[in-house]
């Protein structure tokens, strides 16, 4: 009786501190998925490859989005246009490069402010490094799903057909009961401008519709992820996490692993992160903080709407072992 009550204050403590940042991230999304128009930015980024993926990875700023956002708007900037380097570079670094989860972050690790600086560090080195690399292929074509390479290449992109399983995000509910895809000309039209075709109230009503999609998606993740931290903390004999938790290279595989299976959105995986504070190395903390954004179990479908099957494993090896490098290196030499 007395671990039930633990583990439930502990769910519930972990809740608590997560669900305003998950409310900030989703309306940031939202409002921003049609007041900024991303064709936009492509036409200012630089051409260098290496450059590029960087300035992919910093977009982040712009489009505050999670991991659960992020594949939709990286398969939009493939489809008009952008850069290899750019879209990879966005796509792995986006759910963590955003004012949201830096200040996030920032509240659960105030007492460590180095974990902070290093998990935005890492991660964009990681982005831009594997961006770059991608960039080298210079027919992206075989990477990616025949509708996605299709309309990269045609003058005048058609709409992506999208999986009926995949809607969150990418379709809205209009007022009348249907559902309006995000990227069909109608939706980017909006993007681009917003004062056409529709009254600042169906924008608004667009916007709150989506903040209640995310809302419904990504709160079910954020109560399971807590739930099972709490169940961790309470069920698993403490030796046996202060022995997993404390070795070097045990601790890192421990934690990267779980990052991809509980699969929890990166505005409040430090809050997550921070229940093993404790008994974890800094740099198991770390790795769970970079490699759960860039991947994760509930990703792969989407990706998978994007890029052919060998792409996503280059992704998943690349982003993988530099993550587990920069946290060998942080528990060696660092501490």
């Amino acid at each position: 009786m007395i671990q039930l009550n633990t583990g439930f204050t502990l769910f519930l403590s972990l809740l608590v501190e997560a669900v305003p940042f998950l409310l900030i991230g989703v309306l940031f999304s939202s409002v921003l998925m049609f007041f900024v128009d991303e064709r936009r930015l492509i036409g200012i980024l630089p051409k260098n490859a290496f450059l590029g993926a960087l300035a992919g990875g910093l977009m982040g700023i712009f489009f505050p989005v999670c991991e659960c956002g992020n594949v939709p708007v990286a398969r939009r900037l493939l489809v008009q246009g952008a850069p290899t380097a750019v879209s990879v570079g966005f796509l792995l670094a986006a759910p963590t490069i955003n004012p949201v989860v830096f200040w996030a972050t920032w509240v659960a690790f105030r007492g460590q402010p180095e974990i902070v600086f290093m998990r935005v560090g890492c991660t964009l080195i990681i982005a831009t490094v594997v961006g770059w690399i991608f960039s080298r292929q210079k027919d992206i074509g075989p990477f990616l799903q025949e509708t996605v390479a299709r309309n990269r290449f045609r003058e005048q992109p058609v709409v992506l057909a999208q999986p009926s399983l995949l809607q969150g995000g990418t379709f809205l509910q209009t007022a009348g009961g249907g559902t309006m895809r995000l990227d069909t000309p109608m939706a980017q039209r909006l993007v681009a401008n917003p004062t056409l075709e529709q009254s600042a109230a169906s924008k608004l009503s667009l916007v709150l519709d989506n903040m209640v999609r995310e809302l419904r998606e990504l709160g079910a993740v954020l109560i399971l992820g807590s739930a099972i931290a709490a169940t961790v903390q309470v069920a698993v004999p403490r030796e046996t996490i202060l022995g997993l938790g404390q070795g070097m290279v045990s601790s890192i595989l421990a934690m990267m692993i779980l990052a991809a299976v509980v699969s929890i959105c990166s505005t409040v995986d430090s809050f997550f992160a921070l229940s093993f504070a404790s008994t974890f190395t800094t740099g198991s903390l770390l790795a769970f903080l970079i490699f759960g954004p860039m991947i994760d179990l509930k990703n792969i479908g989407l990706l998978l709407t994007v890029f052919r099957a060998r792409a996503v494993f280059y992704l998943f090896a690349l982003a993988g072992l530099m993550s587990f490098g920069f946290a060998l290196f942080i528990n060696l030499y660092v501490g």
